[in-house]
């Protein structure tokens, strides 16, 4: 249980760490965001969380918080059915506990609104059509789970697994937050859209299903093409 619990904690941190510094800094546009320095922020602040917790519950669970990256994992052999099941139940239940916390920040204050759900067509900053969110919450997720895979997979580069997920979280939300808000998360995605409900509740679909299918390629990729020269 000890990695469920420590799934559950992860999740809750990340998602209430980055998604609230979306809410507080308008996003964006708006808000104390001034234009871009806000994405910059929001990416930290997901790229950060993911850093502390990789050296706060790395050792116990591995730190995955994310269900796309742990059905790489699983389908790249290095953990069971039954621990993937386990991982995204508990991942789902620590992103509505994160939501929720920051429901009661949002709720009592004055000026704050939003849980920064995912969105494309009227919900995506710069317009981004459906099939263009799907292509890029797959790539994105892609390349994230990717890096995981590969940072992981040897001793020489593990110890420094932490800063190099971190930073490539850091580097997809630069990208990602303008056109669909950056899911490559599955359980990030879907505790926002339910608090928020209406439209986002009515897309969030794509951001389950994308991240999902990214990190289902990546897993494939890696394994048929760098598994074993790293191993």
């Amino acid at each position: 249980m000890n990695k469920y619990i420590a799934e559950f904690i992860g999740t809750m941190i990340l998602v209430f760490f980055g998604t609230g510094t979306a809410v507080v800094t308008g996003g964006f546009t708006g808000g104390l965001g001034l234009g871009y320095l806000g994405v910059v922020a929001i990416a930290l602040a997901f790229g950060l969380t993911i850093v502390a917790g990789a050296y706060a519950i790395g050792h116990v669970s591995g730190c995955h918080v994310n269900p796309a990256v742990s059905i790489g994992v699983w389908l790249s052999g290095r953990m069971s059915a039954k621990d993937f099941a386990g991982y995204v139940v508990a991942q789902v239940i620590g992103a509505f506990a994160g939501t929720g916390l920051l429901s009661v920040v949002v709720n009592g204050s004055e000026t704050l609104s939003g849980f920064d759900a995912d969105g494309y067509g009227t919900l995506s900053a710069v317009g981004l059509s459906m099939s263009g969110a799907f292509v890029v919450e797959t790539f994105l997720t892609f390349v994230f789970v990717l890096v995981i895979l590969g940072v992981t997979a040897s001793e020489k580069t593990s110890a420094l697994a932490g800063l190099v997920i971190g930073a490539t979280l850091t580097m997809v939300h630069l990208i990602g937050i303008p056109l669909t808000g950056t899911s490559v998360n599955p359980a990030r995605a879907l505790a926002p859209a339910v608090f928020t409900g209406g439209e986002a509740l009515a897309q969030v679909w794509l951001f389950i299903v994308a991240p999902l299918v990214g990190g289902a390629i990546a897993a494939v990729f890696h394994r048929a093409w760098f598994a074993v020269k790293e191993d």
